[in-house]
């Protein structure tokens, strides 16, 4: 990390002492959601960021599905994948922008993988009974989490709270269609100081088959799943002012593959494992907080093809392997006069090598992707403001990337309470995204992508009705994009998607529950041609990515033990890649339903049926590629 940079930070650090005082940061009443978006526990309603919480209780309500298909039921989020079989690749999208656009955030730190294509991180490495909840923050978020997160963030935490005795167990156990088992177990409790939680899960399915059979007549084959996610973490109150925390995952999965859009594999498999462990420290007393986090990944992917594909290779292996290092030490402190400052500084390193062998009729093939690698360095600072009604955050971060240089992203974010029900917000923030390891290896003169983000938007808060509608506005110049002609990357004309989030949430009467959300995208991307390769043209839709998409869920409680639910999804017609050099395709519009019912037999034990796609709709969110029929799971839940 620079000198300048360390030096930067330790100016903006010890310039917190000279303003200390007490507390301002105070929400209202109707307001008990607590957020970490700004890497401070705040109440929602003193910031002016569009955040979306899933609380534990709805992930609870939630056995059957995956993290990919709770998020995909999010207002804004799009997870190709999510309703594909097991194993699938979690593509995800938000608010329209291309994957890899979007940070993942395990317990507040970044996680991706430096041998994907966009940096992504793989959902399916992710078991949902390990998450305790999720906060999605869209928007530019690059000012406090640097590169990816143009469209926003999405943190998944699995730090339990509250643990108060000494021994707890936690067990979930279902199954359903398609020979599906789901497993899981948790150990948890106190013990004096220390803080301990350990958790396994296991999913095995035989599948059904990933590529679409559009003739009806070639009978492919099951593509299954088994996967395996074994994590833990200790905490140890130090002091009043100090606690130390310590933790390791590692997940594993294998998962047949097609051999591509309607194309059957009888042998094709992929193999993935990720190793992630690390140790934080986080310090609070009066008015300051210091947080410490590093954290270590070891990532291997790799892919078998003994499939014999007419006119292709007889035997494939592609391996690939990725090292993964974040660092952080942030800040924060109440100033005086309703102020508050938050400063940081990040490094981030990525390591990846790839080797490809095959066979065919012309004989043996190797290739090497060597050991390649970059690293960033970050220092960055907000300054939050609140006086009675108002609240605002003003921020900045420099970003020193080993390939490219230097870069800049700011951030302003005012909101204002007209009445006790009634909120206005709105936001200015640029974003950027790194070019990964493999796209500066075919070209070293990529350039971070750029981004805009503008929102407005309005909140009304009532015992039994709320609701949120945002309008958001986001521009990227120098988008990294694929050419078909050179084959290589680079940095496209630009991308801009205008749209508008409604969200409500009603409780009519205290056992009935309703929320909705309704999205809206009109995106216009310019870059290559992809039915000639030959020009630049502008399109007025991305990449599967629906215009219109809406998801629906009530919920009642018949009685103490008895909760049952119903949801729907709409999505409307939208387009995926046709094929080399041919038009893209669309895909049709199509609603699905399902249903959630639980029983609570006694305090500690509780059943559940989770139905999905009721009426065996067939649909098609990757064009070549099923989605789900009628699913079923059931099972039970005990907690000791």
């Amino acid at each position: 990390m620079s000198k300048k940079l360390v030096s930067l930070h330790t100016l903006l650090f010890i310039s917190h002492f000279l303003f200390a005082q007490k507390d301002t940061l105070q929400g209202n009443a109707l307001d008990p959601v607590i957020v970490t978006a700004n890497k401070t526990a705040q109440k929602q309603s003193t910031t002016g960021k569009v955040i979306t919480v899933i609380s534990k209780e709805q992930i609870e309500k939630s056995n059957g599905k995956t993290v990919a298909q709770l998020l995909n039921e999010q207002a804004g989020i799009v997870i190709n994948g999510a309703l594909n079989n097991a194993g699938s690749v979690q593509t995800l999208y938000v608010r329209g922008a291309a994957s890899g656009r979007a940070l993942i955030l395990i317990d507040g730190i970044p996680s991706s993988d430096p041998s994907m294509i966009n940096n992504e991180f793989d959902l399916n490495l992710f078991s949902i009974n390990d998450v305790e909840r999720i906060e999605i923050c869209k928007g530019a978020q690059s000012t406090l989490y640097g590169s990816d997160a143009i469209a926003g963030v999405i943190n998944i935490i699995t730090i339990k709270n509250n643990i108060a005795t000494p021994v707890n167990l936690k067990t979930t156990l279902s199954g359903g269609s398609f020979e599906t088992f789901k497993g899981n177990m948790q150990v948890y409790g106190k013990m004096g100081k220390f803080t301990y939680t350990s958790r396994y899960a296991r999913l095995y399915s035989q599948g059904f088959a990933n590529a679409y059979d559009s003739t009806g007549i070639k009978n492919f084959h099951k593509d299954g799943y088994d996967g395996n996610t074994l994590n833990a973490s200790i905490a140890y109150q130090a002091t009043t002012a100090l606690s130390l925390r310590t933790f390791a995952q590692y997940s594993q999965y294998a998962a047949g593959l097609a051999a591509g859009p309607f194309t059957d594999a009888a042998n094709y498999n992929l193999n993935n494992r990720n190793f992630t462990t690390g140790f934080g420290a986080h310090y609070a007393k009066n008015n300051l907080s210091v947080t410490a986090n590093y954290q270590y990944n070891i990532l291997n992917r790799n892919y078998n093809n003994n499939a014999s594909i007419p006119g292709a290779t007889s035997w494939s292996l592609n391996n690939y392997n990725g090292i993964g290092q974040f660092a952080e030490v942030f800040s924060n402190i109440k100033l005086r006069n309703g102020f508050s400052l938050l400063t940081g500084i990040d490094y981030r390193y990525g390591s990846m090598n790839n080797q490809y062998k095959s066979l065919s009729s012309y004989g043996p093939y190797n290739s090497n992707f060597p050991d390649t690698s970059v690293h960033q360095s970050s220092v960055y600072a907000s300054l939050f403001y609140a006086y009675k009604n108002f609240n605002a955050e003003l921020g900045g971060r420099m970003n020193n990337h080993s390939r490219y240089g230097t870069n800049y992203t700011c951030t302003f974010n005012p909101s204002y309470k007209l009445s006790e029900h009634t909120r206005v917000f709105g936001s200015i923030a640029s974003g950027f995204k790194a070019p990964s390891i493999y796209q500066l290896s075919l070209n070293s003169a990529l350039q971070p992508e750029r981004s805009v983000n503008y929102e407005a938007g309005v909140q009304w808060t009532e015992k039994i009705f709320n609701t949120r509608l945002v309008y958001f506005n986001r521009l990227i110049n120098n988008g990294i994009d694929y050419n078909y002609i050179t084959y290589n990357y680079f940095n496209y004309v630009s991308s801009v998607v205008n749209g508008f989030e409604l969200e409500a949430t009603i409780k009519p009467i205290t056992p009935l529950t309703i929320t909705a959300n309704y999205t809206y995208l009109a995106p216009r991307v310019t870059t290559q041609n992809r039915a000639t390769n030959k020009d630049t043209v502008t399109y007025n839709y991305a990449l599967r990515v629906p215009a219109n998409s809406i998801n629906i869920n009530i919920g009642y409680q018949f009685t103490r033990q008895l909760y049952i639910s119903l949801n729907s999804k709409y999505v409307s017609k939208r387009y995926d890649i046709g094929g080399y050099q041919t038009p893209d395709v669309a895909l049709n519009s199509y609603l699905i339903l399902g249903g959630y019912a639980e029983y609570v037999f006694t305090k500690e034990i509780k059943f559940f049926v989770n139905a999905q796609n009721i009426t065996n709709k067939k649909f098609f969110d990757i064009n070549g590629y099923n989605s789900i029929p009628f699913m079923l799971d059931m099972g039970v839940n005990i907690h000791l």
